[in-house]
């Protein structure tokens, strides 16, 4: 087995540095000197990787996006029904959510900012092509309302990362009971 390359090993010590600071004190107060910091490596080695800050983030989202995605989607086969489907990407979203917290809290960040930028938005929405055709495909089938992806996503995948943050401040435990009940009402959010 060979040893990972040094350079790959600063690269992902830059990443959980950048996505730790920015989960624990925003995007303005995420300077690329406190990530090289507390990634332990020079200031000039980030720009190795990376032209600057505003392409960090925007890798890092991506990134982050692409692992959210591919776990989104284990297990899922495009020949499912469309609410065992949605049944199955929407539970793996919320397994990785109460996981993959640092990551989850990053991309919940990234929802909320201006930081990213709009053809990192659209890679990043690329990633998430298999539920968008669900939905399509559920329209097509008058089982999905005929509203767009954008709301389908607010009232249905949206809420879990609400509930991640309330179960993360100690307010509310998501046991299995509640997951259920949680993917219930998201269903019924969208459906005819």
């Amino acid at each position: 087995m060979s040893a990972v390359p040094k350079s790959q090993i600063k690269k992902e010590a830059l990443v959980r540095a950048t996505i730790n600071l920015v989960n624990n004190n925003g995007f303005h107060a995420a300077p690329m000197a406190k990530i090289a910091k507390m990634a332990e490596v020079s200031p000039g080695t980030i720009y190795l990787y990376f032209e600057n800050k505003q392409d960090l983030i925007n890798q890092v989202y991506i990134d982050v996006k692409a692992a959210f995605s591919k776990f989104a989607f284990k297990d899922y086969q495009e020949d499912f029904s469309v609410e065992k489907g949605f049944e199955n990407i929407w539970k793996n979203i919320a397994e990785f959510k109460l996981k993959e917290v640092e990551e989850a809290m990053f991309l919940s960040q990234c929802d909320n900012t201006p930081m990213i930028d709009e053809p990192s938005r659209k890679e990043g929405l690329k990633h998430l092509q298999p539920l968008l055709n669900l939905w399509e495909r559920g329209q097509k089938e008058g089982i999905i309302k005929p509203v767009s992806p954008y709301m389908l996503y607010a009232f249905s995948i949206y809420p879990i990362a609400f509930l991640m943050n309330m179960q993360q401040r100690g307010l509310y435990e998501l046991t299995p009971v509640h997951i259920n009940e949680a993917y219930e009402m998201a269903w019924n959010s969208i459906k005819i």
